[in-house]
């Protein structure tokens, strides 16, 4: 909506530039050269022009429909381009040029595919009014136009006339094209900036909080298991220190991703299978209480083989934080379903939850470090293979999070100079 807005705006303010450009032009030329035409007639239409311009600011302040406005503004201009072309003196004018601006506006402001649709209607307003002269249905809006003109030099220029429409009109959906592709590959450049950005500054973070917290954690976890060994504690007093101990290392674990994601060191990479790795997660976390018997698991990751040359440990991380990312927005007994896939040059999985899904802000912000940090530990991992991470979501519509990593010859190499 914002960029159809923005749109809308510049067509009104390159039509003024063009129109006044004109009136510019043609009051110059008269001064100039007295034989060339009387201005009155052009003013009229120009002014009409501003005065339209006018309207349509109003309609781009006070109405969203921004599609239908532009539409209507290039219809109009077709017809008030027919007008000063038939002022000029149709075929022996010198105006048929400006149907392009419309052409090239549909491409711009509508879609590429409407520059057709005026490239067809600049073609078929010319030719009614060319035809229309030629055989006496339309007057000459001045005698001077009158041109003794054979029909065969009328359907030339008829027939180069719509020949250049529609060459102009497929440069510039080609143009409009190119330019919309690259308007979003460099917004997707600045997003992905942006979040390797977050990322530097969350591992700059991670640095300064694991010298803070990790040795007197360490030093707190030490000492509860040792007074827990202390005879005559009540069963309430166990389970308070039993807490204690779990929630220590279950910080000691965040304190280790943050570490990892810090600096993430050098790391053997070999040859494992993904999806067995996964399955080595899942028991780990239904062992250690985290994934519970409720949630529903499918998919085709109990056979799947997925062979992949990496780090067995990173992946542990990755699974383990989509799980833990899933199972927070779904109910006790939702469902997950998880599914491995590879080819000859990718390798990848699937994880879709049942769960509320995600807002558009929150999907933006799903892998920011304040936003938790298991899922910026997924997507700085994720980055060191070169993969990619396509996310689906909406309210009410669960969440879909598809990780696709290129496949790499190995045979026994390890990656990219990384040794143990």
């Amino acid at each position: 909506m914002p960029t159809e807005k923005k749109k809308i705006f510049w067509l009104i303010i390159i039509r003024l530039i063009v129109f006044t450009s004109l009136l510019i032009a043609i009051v110059i030329l008269q001064l100039s050269t007295p034989e060339f035409l009387p201005v009155a007639p052009f003013t009229y239409p120009i002014f009409f022009i501003y005065f339209l311009s006018l309207v349509y600011f109003l309609l781009y302040a006070f109405s969203p429909r921004y599609a239908l406005q532009g539409y209507l503004q290039i219809l109009v201009d077709l017809l008030l381009i027919t007008g000063l072309v038939y002022l000029s003196g149709g075929l022996s004018g010198n105006f048929y040029f400006l149907y392009m601006f419309s052409i090239i506006s549909a491409s711009i402001v509508i879609s590429g595919k409407s520059a057709y649709l005026m490239a067809a209607l600049s073609s078929i307003l010319f030719g009614l009014m060319v035809d229309g002269l030629y055989f006496g249905i339309i007057p000459y809006f001045s005698p001077e136009h009158y041109r003794e003109t054979s029909l065969g030099l009328v359907l030339f220029t008829i027939i180069i006339a719509w020949i250049v429409f529609l060459l102009v009109a497929f440069l510039s959906n080609h143009l409009a094209g190119n330019l919309t592709r690259t308007t979003n590959e460099l917004r997707l450049a600045q997003k992905e900036l942006e979040i390797k950005e977050r990322l530097a500054s969350a591992g700059r973070m991670a640095a300064q909080l694991a010298h803070e917290v990790r040795n007197p954690l360490t030093a707190i976890s030490g000492s509860v298991q040792l007074l827990k060994d202390v005879p005559g504690l009540s069963e309430e007093q166990e389970k308070l220190m039993d807490i204690v101990v779990k929630e220590s290392q279950r910080v000691s674990q965040s304190i280790e991703q943050f570490l990892g994601l810090a600096s993430p060191g050098r790391r053997v990479f070999l040859n494992f299978d993904l999806a067995e790795t996964f399955r080595e997660v899942l028991v780990m976390m239904k062992v250690g209480g985290e994934l519970q018997e409720t949630v529903r698991l499918e998919g085709n990751y109990p056979s799947a083989e997925v062979q992949f040359f990496g780090n067995a440990n990173q992946f542990k991380q990755v699974f383990w934080n989509l799980i833990r990312n899933a199972l927070k927005t779904m109910p006790v007994a939702g469902t997950l379903s998880v599914d491995f896939f590879q080819d000859k040059k990718k390798a990848g999985f699937r994880f879709a939850d049942a769960g509320r899904g995600l807002n558009p802000e929150e999907q933006e912000h799903l892998f920011d470090s304040e936003y938790g940090i298991g899922m910026t530990v997924v997507r700085r991992i994720v980055d060191d293979y070169e993969g990619q991470i396509q996310v689906v979501s909406g309210p009410g519509k669960g969440t879909e999070i598809v990780v696709t990593l290129p496949v790499k010859e190995t045979r026994g190499k390890k990656a990219d100079g990384l040794i143990p």
